[in-house]
């Protein structure tokens, strides 16, 4: 006899969670009903899938192997079916975001409470970091990137583009000078995300096409967008910021003819076949960043 989807679904989320335990909760279903059927999966194909013990379940080899391959299966008839039922048309389930805290704090904020009030039936969960993902056993619906795509295999779209130019506030100014060309940056203090030496040479453009690349140095390094700024307006040293982002705020632009290559903001997806929830999410962030001219980020601090 074949092995039924269903309990090949519950050997997957058991799987991805380490666990009966996680996989119950996800699933809303006694752990002791999963265990059972999963033994019962491994007795129809004559294989142990997993090793049990009274503080943890593994994956045995045989068992690594048939999740590999089952669990895009699994998804794969599951977003066939939410596409049966005609779910596009009211797009429910949990939503799983991973996207940095910046963007969330700064941009979306307003956005996340307006998604939610249109789509009462979508639970979302939103994980506020750039932690490394693996978008194939992670189980996000969306992830979103500051930066090109990690590679070539990965499914991705645009959402739109950071400009960066330099800023400082007054005071800093007044005490330090104003640089007048790129290569005054070098004896200026310069707020970046790390102090590693790929984030301290700068590559500027010019609005005639030039290109220049400086060295720059500073006594301080946050890898967190929001803080640099505060940093900038506190008066400790020159910052990249977007450009959309400076209305009304403490800082100058700096070098104003001057500003770093278009880095673009990218969504990224396990696969092509995407839940209507997680294409309706991304339809909406994409709607609201080209309504908005806040685009605000530190490329080196929010890139994947």
């Amino acid at each position: 006899m074949s092995p039924s989807l269903n309990d090949i679904e519950l050997f997957v989320e058991v799987a991805r969670g380490r666990g009966f335990t996680r996989a119950s909760e996800a699933l809303d279903m006694p752990a002791s009903t999963i265990s059972r059927r999963i033994s019962a999966l491994e007795k129809s194909i004559g294989v142990r899938l997993l090793n049990r013990s009274t503080r943890k379940v593994s994956l045995t080899e045989a068992g690594a192997a048939y999740f590999a391959r089952c669990q895009h299966i699994v998804e794969e008839a599951r977003i066939a079916h939410e596409m049966l039922v005609d779910e596009a048309s009211n797009p429910r389930g949990r939503l799983k975001v991973s996207m940095p805290s910046t963007l969330a704090m700064s941009l979306l904020s307003n956005a996340l409470r307006e998604f939610s009030l249109r789509y009462p039936e979508i639970e979302c969960e939103y994980d506020l970091s750039i932690r490394r993902i693996n978008l194939q056993s992670d189980p996000y619906d969306v992830v979103i990137r500051v930066g090109e795509p990690p590679d070539s295999g990965i499914v991705s779209r645009r959402l739109g583009t950071l400009v960066l130019g330099l800023y400082a506030s007054r005071g800093y100014l007044d005490a330090q000078g104003t640089p007048d060309s790129p290569a005054d940056l070098a004896r200026h203090e310069c707020l970046r995300a790390t102090a590693e030496r790929v984030d301290s040479l700068w590559t500027l453009f010019a609005r005639d096409g030039q290109e220049q690349r400086v060295r720059v140095r500073g006594r301080i390094a946050v890898n967190q967008v929001l803080m640099l700024r505060r940093m900038g307006e506190a008066g400790m040293g020159i910052v990249p910021l977007s450009v959309q982002d400076m209305k009304g705020g403490g800082l100058v632009r700096v070098l104003p003819d001057w500003s770093f290559a278009p880095i673009p903001m990218v969504a990224l997806f396990p696969s092509r076949m995407m839940p209507a929830r997680a294409r309706v999410f991304i339809d909406f962030v994409k709607e609201r960043l080209a309504a908005v001219d806040i685009l605000s980020g530190v490329a080196e601090a929010a890139r994947a």
